[in-house]
């Protein structure tokens, strides 16, 4: 569960996100130096639940979505890397069948504001 005290960014609407479907979203993350990184991160809307993740496969860190916003296997029930076909369960992240199998994806803290989706727990570059 997320920290209630910690700074929260509205990353989207809940309704932006269709049931059952995903979107990612490129930002920058501000580090302890001062330096803003890239941040790429997907969250997905699976009936009443939110799920969000790094966009990192834990094999090479390479992106997961095969397409434009598209994170889900043929199937539409598992996470797939479009690269090497690793599949990881949604509500865990944790890689069932894959180079990377055991591994996890990184979980993000979500939380819902105003019927905005809002990450939490880390700190985010203010740019234009």
């Amino acid at each position: 569960m997320a920290d209630d005290t910690s700074p929260a960014y509205a990353i989207c609407a809940v309704a932006d996100i269709a049931n059952r479907r995903s979107k990612g979203f490129h930002l920058l993350r501000l580090e302890p130096d001062g330096r803003e990184v890239p941040w790429h991160i997907f969250i997905l809307r699976w009936d009443r639940k939110l799920y969000g993740y790094v966009n990192a496969c834990p094999h090479q860190g390479t992106h997961l979505d095969w397409e434009h916003d598209q994170f889900l296997d043929p199937g539409n029930d598992r996470l797939v890397c479009g690269k090497h076909g690793s599949l990881f369960d949604v509500a865990t992240g944790a890689c069932t069948e894959g180079p990377c199998r055991g591994a996890s994806l990184q979980k993000l803290q979500l939380s819902v504001i105003d019927n905005e989706i809002c990450v939490r727990g880390v700190v985010l570059a203010e740019g234009e």
